[in-house]
């Protein structure tokens, strides 16, 4: 391509008129002058523009891309993620988009954005919808991957471009290249459509935030590349200069952002790493570090870390945040928890001083321990060393039935013998005790269902309830009070008060079995209150 004198309206001797020939000098030494021969022009546009905009086909691979790569998120699993990439459609009209920048067709340009955002809103519909219909809604680590967006993203979304520009002029290997393309593009949407879904906006923002970066990033790229190969030559030497100080001033903008955002995440991985470092020495050899959570939005910087150690350190806390303030350049928080492995603590803290000592650090590791278990901060953990008594309440919010919280304390009690260790569980209503047909005596299971019955009554200090018996329209009437004779006794032995009290009036049998089936109104309930 011969290079056209600079505009009239500009002084041939100005810097900037230098500036500019000395660029398109460049630009041509690096462009072989056989490239603009090879390339038919006309049939690349025509392909280009072909695959642009928006068609049934479209839509329906933005679909099914969309919805492969939410599922990959929500699994965790890079290989399916990988499977969206290759039936995405994306490549095609960000690129065309590219093309049609390069040789200013405003109508392609228009053409070209109303299927990006056309494709891009459809797939965040779609991706929230199934998420939210999905069982599973936690924030996996490759979602969280897509929420900061940094420099490196900027130049995977730069790469993929020059060689998508590069497979469309060249007519070699476009799928493969869509690929890399649709990695910079369809993960961010579906991460934005989790975000909405969720009504996470932290991580809507942070994946709409890397999207339209990579968007930009690409779609300029890909003009570049058109550039190099000759399309766009008709324009003057105003509009490629204009053309070509735009482009640069875009990415610039977007560079410094991202740049900022990179030291950040260098920062915040160097002091993990410090910290980590840090506890591992203070507490010695042999220690593992099970778990160490950051926070960096509080103020100061806090880290919880949970270490198993063969033998319990009193001072590390201390130690720690000292070793910290000397290393790092602002202050950092540490809540460390102490787990003993496989070791008698006393024997552990002989050489630490005296009895009292050892029974300070031991409470200090049951409240660590019952804090871990209940899942609540250690300091909410009260423990009466004198008394050998600790109790933990375990927050309305927990998963947790009371069967499995009953399982805890029996672990915390086997682990800390000689301790009364309450776990107090919210309050909630208690399970219905089952019997087998035409009978009112408690087997196996009702009594295993009794005892757990007693044992939350204890933690909750309730004294008195209210038995209900039932019983099945094919049983005679008696056996529900029967049963229910059966329950209190059975609580009364374990401490409780009891109160027989009747069905409610009108209780209609065959609708209660209807839902619930025989086995389910076989059944005496505990009501709370007496």
């Amino acid at each position: 391509m011969n290079v056209e004198p600079p505009s009239s309206r500009q002084p041939a001797n100005s810097l900037a008129a230098r500036a500019q020939r000395a660029l398109e000098r460049a630009f041509l030494h690096l462009r072989p002058p056989h490239l603009l021969d090879e390339v038919d022009h006309p049939a690349v546009l025509a392909r280009v523009e072909q695959e642009a905009g928006w068609s049934n086909r479209y839509a329906f691979m933005v679909l099914m891309s969309a919805g492969i790569a939410i599922l990959g998120l929500l699994l965790s699993s890079p290989a399916v993620i990988i499977g969206a990439m290759l039936v995405s459609p994306l490549m095609g009209p960000i690129i065309g988009l590219g093309f049609a920048i390069a040789v200013f067709d405003w109508a392609e340009v228009r053409k070209s954005l109303l299927a990006v955002a056309a494709g891009a809103l459809l797939a965040i519909a779609f991706t929230a919808a199934i998420v939210f219909l999905s069982p599973l809604t936690d924030r996996t680590p490759e979602i969280l991957a897509r929420t900061r967006p940094n420099l490196f993203d900027l130049l995977v979304a730069i790469f993929s471009a020059l060689a998508g520009g590069y497979a469309t002029v060249r007519g070699r290997g476009e799928t493969i290249v869509g690929v890399a393309i649709a990695t910079a593009l369809m993960p961010p949407l579906a991460v934005v459509g989790f975000g909405l879904a969720t009504a996470d906006w932290s991580v809507f923002t942070g994946a709409l935030t890397l999207f339209v970066t990579n968007f930009v990033a690409i779609a300029l790229s890909a003009t570049i590349m058109a550039k190099f190969y000759g399309f766009g030559s008709h324009l003057s030497p105003e509009q490629s200069r204009t053309q070509g100080w735009a482009i640069l001033g875009v990415f610039l903008v977007l560079a410094v952002p991202l740049g900022f955002s990179l030291q950040q995440i260098a920062w915040e991985t160097l002091t993990t790493r410090t910290v980590r470092d840090t506890i591992a020495q203070v507490l010695g050899p042999g220690s593992r570090i099970d778990m160490l959570d950051p926070d960096f939005s509080a103020t100061p910087i806090s880290y919880s870390a949970i270490v198993v150690t063969p033998k319990f350190v009193p001072e590390a806390h201390n130690q720690i945040r000292e070793a910290l303030d000397a290393r790092l350049d602002r202050p950092v928080s540490v809540r460390l928890q102490q787990l003993v492995a496989d070791q008698d603590l006393s024997r552990a803290l002989l050489d630490k001083g005296g009895a009292r000592r050892r029974e300070d650090a031991e409470a200090l590791q049951l409240r660590d321990h019952l804090g871990l278990l209940a899942d609540i901060d250690p300091g909410d953990v009260t423990v009466d060393r004198d008394r050998l008594r600790a109790i933990a309440r375990i927050p309305t919010t927990t998963d947790s039935s009371l069967q499995e919280i009953r399982a805890l304390e029996a672990r915390a009690l086997e682990r800390h013998p000689g301790w009364d260790i309450q776990l107090v569980p919210p309050l909630r209503a208690l399970p219905p005790i089952h019997f087998p047909a035409e009978s009112a005596t408690l087997d196996a299971e009702a009594t295993e269902t009794a005892t757990l019955i007693g044992w939350a009554l204890a933690r909750w200090r309730i004294g008195t309830v209210g038995v209900i018996g039932h019983h099945a329209s094919n049983e005679p009437a008696a056996l529900a009070e029967a049963r229910a004779a059966a329950v209190a006794e059975a609580l009364q032995a374990s401490g409780v008060e009891t109160r027989i009290a009747a069905p409610p009036a009108g209780q209609d049998l065959r609708q209660e079995e209807r839902e619930f089936g025989l086995a389910g109104v076989r059944r005496v309930e505990v009501s709370i209150g007496g």
